[in-house]
């Protein structure tokens, strides 16, 4: 059953289409009587069909050899074989010294290569700087896990940080060159903010190995399952920084 006027929860309910026929025209003589309030949802059905479009080109994608264990394996090999080989070089470099030193570094580490660079950078615009308004805030945690699972079928389960004091507060839905992809904010009583961050690892089908990465004041832990990528996304000083390296194990 609704509230009158609808909840927020509500209103996500009917972008949904997870109401009942008589909810529904509820919701719809709410929003003729209320614009703004229905510029909004129509904002969020616009975010949502560009979601579901986008997560129905990926899932069309052929079956991706990649994901057979033998295959993550031999591929994991070959980059610890490159990892040495770029520690040569760099040593190599350091030892002449210099300019050709800092030029033998960049080459090795090309920013295009860098792993989920899109996670840091939603981190900081939704987290940080507050860039728009949350597609979803959470009333209970079951509710947002629920509605993940309309967009990212057999996805791993949310992180649960509760033993950290951690609960998540907002879900913003979002559209990469990857496909379609969400940003679940967490957050302590004092305020301190860490993200989970979930995509399709994209046309190439490119998978990752576990890593972590620092990026200015932030650190993003990253690893694949199936059929996704995922980072979690936060300071990188501090307790938060341990927390990171420790979900997805």
């Amino acid at each position: 059953m609704i509230t009158t006027p609808p909840s927020e929860r509500d209103l996500h309910a009917y972008v949904d289409h997870a109401l009942s026929e008589s909810e529904r025209q509820q919701v719809e003589l709410y929003l003729e009587a209320h614009p703004e309030v229905a510029a909004n949802v129509h904002a969020w059905q616009h975010d949502a069909h560009n979601l579901r479009t986008a997560l129905q080109q990926t899932l069309l994608q052929p079956a991706n050899p990649a994901l057979d264990p033998a295959a993550i394996r031999q591929r994991l090999r070959r980059q610890s074989a490159r990892h040495w080989a770029t520690a040569a070089v760099l040593l190599i470099a350091v030892s002449v010294g210099g300019l050709g030193g800092w030029q033998a570094r960049q080459m090795t580490l090309s920013p295009s290569q860098l792993p989920m660079t899109d996670a840091l950078a939603a981190h900081r615009m939704f987290a940080e700087q507050g860039f728009l308004p949350a597609d979803y805030h959470v009333e209970q945690s079951s509710d947002l896990q629920a509605w993940m699972d309309r967009y990212f079928n057999h996805a791993e389960r949310l992180p649960d940080l509760s033993h950290a004091g951690f609960k998540p507060v907002s879900c913003r839905l979002l559209t990469t060159d990857q496909g379609g992809a969400a940003m679940v904010l967490y957050e302590n009583t004092q305020g301190l903010q860490i993200s989970f961050y979930i995509r399709p690892p994209g046309p190439q089908n490119t998978l990752l190995p576990r890593g972590s990465r620092r990026d200015g004041d932030l650190q993003a832990d990253y690893w694949s399952g199936p059929g996704y990528n995922y980072a979690m996304v936060g300071p990188a000083e501090g307790p938060a920084a341990q927390l990171l390296n420790t979900v997805g194990l």
